[in-house]
C-alpha cells in the first residue's frame, strides 16, 4: 500500500490510445502504486476492459470532478466530457481515428485541469502520432500539442524540450520531431544556447545544485575542427560559452559517439562524467537512453508551465489486449512527477 498523503490537487494520469497498451499500463501502474493523489482520465469502459486484460479484480469510482476524493481502494476515473461514444467498437492494436481523438480530448481535458489549478502534474500515457492526426489533431505529438495548449494570450509558444531520462542517462534534445535536413537548420546558437538554459533549469528545480551539461556535437568527431562539418565551430561552441557566462556548467563539444558513455551513471565501476547530455537531433539522443532500456525510462517536456512525463516507450500495439504489457516505465513516470511537482 502506497504511503503517498494525499492532496487535494492529484497528479492526473490520461488514458493515451484506447487501441493501444496505454490504458493497461495506467491501471496496473495505479494498483501497484495505489496512491491517494493520482487520478485517471479517460473513458472509464476502456479502463474496466484494461483492468480485465490485466487480470486485476478492483472496483472502479467514476468521479464527478478530476480533483473530487476518490474511495479507498478503487480505482478512480474522471471521465472527460466530449469522448467518442465507440471506443471499445475500434480493433485493438488498429490505428483508429476515435482513439486518437479521444487520446486528445483526455490530454487537453487534463491540461486545462493543470492550468486551473486543480492539477499538480500531468502523466500521459501512449499516443499513437498516426491516429492523433486522423482523429483531426494537427500536432505530430504530445510534446507540440502541449505547447499549444500552453501559448500564452498572444499566441507566443512556450520554448519547449524534450528530455529522456532513466537511472543511468538524461538526455535533453535540441530538436525533436522534424526531418533530419530540418534539424540541421535548427542547430543554431540561439536554440542550443535555450536549451542548455531549460536543460540547466530543469535539473535545478530537480534537486541538483550545480548541474554538469555535456553537449554532443553533430558531426562524426564533434566536426573534427571543421574538417566533417561547420555547425561545432559556428553555433555549438558559441552557445556552451554564451551559457557558461551565464553560470551554467556546459562542457563540449563532444564526439557524440563517446558522450553518452561518459555520462552514463552506473556506480560504483562508472559513475557519470555529467548529469545531462544536451543532444543535437532526436535519434541521436534517445538511441543511448533506449538501448539502456525502456522499461525505466520517463518522457519529460521541459520548458512547460506545468510538469508533464510519460513512459518512454510507443502504443506497443502488436500486444495491446494480451495482459503483457509492462508498466515499469508509467510507474517510473509517475515517481518522477511527483519528485518534480514538489
Amino acid at each position: 500500500m502506497s504511503t503517498v498523503i494525499e492532496s487535494s490537487r492529484p497528479l492526473l494520469l490520461t488514458m493515451g490510445d484506447a487501441c493501444g497498451i496505454g490504458p493497461e499500463i495506467a491501471v496496473a501502474a495505479w494498483a501497484q502504486d495505489r496512491g491517494a493523489d493520482l487520478r485517471l482520465v479517460g473513458d472509464v469502459d476502456v479502463f474496466r476492459r484494461a483492468l480485465r486484460f490485466m487480470g486485476l479484480r478492483l472496483p472502479v469510482a467514476l468521479l464527478e470532478h478530476a480533483d473530487d476524493p476518490a474511495p479507498p481502494d478503487c480505482l478512480p476515473v474522471w471521465q472527460p466530457p466530449g469522448l467518442p461514444q465507440d471506443l471499445l467498437a475500434q480493433p485493438l492494436g488498429q490505428v483508429s481515428a476515435a482513439a486518437g481523438a479521444a487520446a486528445a480530448r483526455c490530454i487537453v481535458a487534463a491540461t486545462q485541469e493543470q492550468r486551473a489549478g486543480r492539477s499538480r502534474a500531468l502523466v500521459t500515457a501512449p499516443i499513437h502520432k498516426e491516429a492523433l492526426h486522423a482523429g483531426g489533431i494537427d500536432h505530430p505529438g504530445h510534446t507540440e500539442l502541449l505547447q499549444a495548449l500552453c501559448a500564452d494570450a498572444d499566441g507566443r509558444l512556450p520554448p519547449v524540450r524534450m528530455m529522456l531520462a532513466n537511472e543511468e542517462l538524461r538526455v535533453v534534445l535540441v530538436t525533436i520531431h522534424v526531418a533530419l535536413r530540418q534539424a540541421v537548420d535548427q542547430i543554431t546558437t540561439g536554440r542550443v544556447l535555450q536549451t542548455l538554459r531549460i536543460a540547466d533549469a530543469a535539473l535545478r528545480r530537480a534537486g541538483i545544485a550545480a548541474p554538469r551539461i555535456a553537449v554532443a556535437g553533430l558531426n562524426p568527431h564533434a566536426g573534427e575542427g571543421g574538417l566533417f562539418g561547420g555547425e561545432e565551430i559556428e553555433h555549438i561552441a558559441p552557445a556552451i560559452e554564451q551559457a557558461r557566462t551565464l553560470g551554467i556548467d556546459a562542457r563540449g563539444p563532444f564526439a557524440p559517439d563517446t558522450v553518452f558513455m561518459r555520462a552514463r551513471h552506473a556506480p560504483p565501476q562508472h559513475p557519470g562524467e555529467f548529469d545531462v547530455v544536451v543532444a543535437m537531433t532526436h535519434d541521436q539522443g534517445l538511441i543511448p537512453v533506449k538501448y539502456l532500456g525502456v522499461e525505466e525510462g520517463v518522457n519529460v517536456t521541459l520548458g512547460l508551465p506545468l510538469v508533464r512525463t510519460s513512459p518512454d516507450h510507443g502504443t506497443a500495439f502488436d500486444i495491446a489486449g494480451t495482459g503483457k504489457a509492462d508498466p515499469s516505465s508509467m510507474s517510473a513516470a509517475i515517481r518522477m512527477a511527483r519528485v518534480l511537482a514538489g
